[in-house]
């Protein structure tokens, strides 16, 4: 399970697209955030202007209909009094007429019926049934002589769907005859209709504004962002080496003078760059001036100095010694001017390769031969693991430079140890790698170690007269495979440095078949005990590794003028 969990690639999870488009765009957040907020305030200012409408249109209402009512009830309690209905038989009859007068007389916005209840006898006016009556009013008007309203349902008697409305009831006396419940109840459906016509205009409203701002939104997101966005890509543009890019100032705001500032500078760094490079050119035309005028008078001396030389025998044991020692140094000015001549080459850009299949455990194999003798006086035993073939198109006098400077270098610093050479291959790219175990150098100084004439510990002697740009001309060479030279080290720990080159010409390498930290310092897993199998995980036994350990990245390739490469 855990090795297919590993195989497979993580799902994509859905909301990470919508939160990568939110950071990647600042119009889309400012045009979210104007709708977001837009929105906000809409509906908070709409509820509060709905909910102040509904107080003010019923709070008109409840007094239309207080007014109405008690108007109604002294009218029909002074009919009442007037009216001689002792001993009348039939008294309901008297009120069915009044309830109905009541009822016609209603009309505009306070238009209701009417209902009269005495004991368990309704008397209705109007199509709204006696169940519009709350039980709670009836109650309490039967108990009270006050005049009571309560909100309730309007029902009717044809059906028709109820609608909200208000009920408001009192007691009437009739004189010789008794008390009545008469109650009047108020439909609320000319209320509600402003109401639902003020949400729909509140809603319509809101939206066009919605609309409105989030369009202001856009436009002024689109004004700012333009000018940088052209000045990104006017940065972009320089970056890239188009130094004669600038952009267009127009008016005199902070934009303008943002694209003023961004002009000024590309001017400046075009002056800076346009000095660097010509005294970087000063600098590579008197290198390889220098190199080659000084080949013309270093052959005469030479010349002399074998003559000195061959008869040493002949001279005393101090002038023997001299011309010993002078043919020596002749040997490394040369080995130097050689070097600078190449380094000239690569900075005047005519370095070519010369592409051949060749299969690179033959050319570690002529390395290491020619290294033999200096690895046998040094104390150090070079064990070569290739178990199969590494074939790839390269150059291969250059590569077997390249593997000659590794190959020293890792004697004159291996302290006497072994020194591994391990070549690997995959489908894509070939990968050498050189370990040696000795003094090593810190993890921070992995790319300095290519810088040209650099040294971790100059002041220490060395055995090997180098000429401080061996591994600036091997970077040079892995760069002009477009391939990766890349090193790694830790004092007392050793270094191991790793070459990888495509398997094609031209190819472009994207991993390693080699790892960058050597393989004999990952902690191998623990053995079998009460059967449970403890794996720790696979780091190194050294100190932290660092980022450039953990990664499988390419180097980065050093200018001309501070290229990589150097003794340690």
């Amino acid at each position: 399970m855990s090795t297919l969990s590993t195989l497979t690639p993580p799902r994509r999870r859905w909301w990470r697209f919508p939160v990568e488009l939110w950071w990647e765009s600042l119009p889309l957040r400012v045009i979210l955030s104007v709708f977001g907020a837009s929105v906000l305030v809409l509906v908070l200012g709409g509820f509060l202007l709905m909910r102040q409408a509904s107080t003010g249109v019923m709070e008109a209402k409840r007094e239309s209909v207080t007014s109405e009512t008690r108007q109604a009830l002294d009218s029909a309690q002074q009919q009442l009094n007037s009216a001689d209905l002792t001993g009348d038989p039939n008294p309901d009859k008297k009120l069915t007429e009044l309830a109905l007068r009541f009822a016609n007389r209603s009309g505009g916005s306070d238009q209701y019926d009417v209902i009269i209840v005495s004991g368990g006898q309704t008397i209705t006016a109007g199509v709204v049934s006696p169940a519009s009556i709350p039980d709670n009013l009836r109650s309490q008007v039967d108990i009270s002589e006050d005049l009571l309203m309560t909100p309730t349902q309007v029902v009717y008697r044809d059906d028709t769907v109820p609608v909200a409305g208000i009920a408001v009831g009192s007691g009437l006396t009739i004189p010789g005859t008794g008390r009545y419940e008469m109650y009047f109840v108020f439909p609320l459906t000319q209320q509600i209709k402003i109401l639902n016509v003020l949400q729909t205009a509140v809603i319509s409203t809101g939206a066009v504004l919605v609309l409105l701002l989030t369009f202001i939104a856009a436009l002024v997101a689109r004004q700012v962002v333009v000018p940088i966005r052209a000045a990104r890509r006017a940065a972009e543009s320089l970056a890239s080496g188009n130094l004669d890019d600038r952009m267009k100032v127009r008016g005199r705001d902070d934009i303008a003078r943002l694209a003023a500032s961004m002009n000024y500078m590309a001017s400046e760094l075009q002056k800076q760059i346009t000095q660097l490079e010509d005294l970087s050119r000063v600098q590579h035309r008197f290198v390889s001036d220098v190199s080659h005028e000084l080949r013309t008078p270093l052959t005469t001396v030479r010349m002399a100095a074998e003559v000195l030389y061959e008869g040493r025998d002949e001279f005393d044991p101090v002038s023997a010694r001299s011309t010993e020692l002078l043919q020596a140094e002749l040997d490394r000015f040369e080995a130097l001017l050689t070097d600078l001549l190449e380094i000239s080459r690569f900075d005047a850009g005519v370095a070519v390769l010369a592409v051949s299949e060749v299969d690179l455990r033959d050319v570690v194999a002529r390395v290491v031969a020619a290294t033999a003798q200096l690895a046998e006086s040094s104390g150090c035993e070079v064990r070569v693991q290739a178990p199969e073939p590494g074939i790839a198109e390269v150059d291969d006098r250059r590569i077997e430079r390249i593997l000659r400077n590794l190959l020293v270098n890792a004697i004159e610093h291996g302290e006497g140890r072994p020194i591994d050479v391990m070549v690997e291959a995959d489908g894509h790219a070939v990968a050498i790698a050189v370990r040696d175990h000795g003094v090593g150098f810190e993890a921070g100084q992995a790319t300095q170690v290519f810088h040209r004439f650099w040294r971790a510990d100059p002041a220490r002697a060395r055995a090997v007269g180098g000429t401080g740009l061996g591994l600036a001309i091997a970077m040079e060479d892995a760069n002009l495979h477009k391939g990766w030279l890349t090193a790694w080290g830790r004092p007392g720990m050793g270094a191991q440095f790793r070459l990888t080159v495509p398997r094609a010409s031209g190819g472009v390498v994207e991993s390693s078949p080699l790892p960058l930290v050597p393989r004999d310092l990952v902690i191998p897993p623990l053995p079998v005990e009460e059967g449970i199998v403890q794996t720790p995980p696979l780091e190194p036994v050294d100190s932290p590794t660092t980022e450039a350990d953990r990664t499988d990245q390419p180097p980065i390739s050093p200018t001309h003028s501070d290229a990589a490469g150097a003794t340690r």
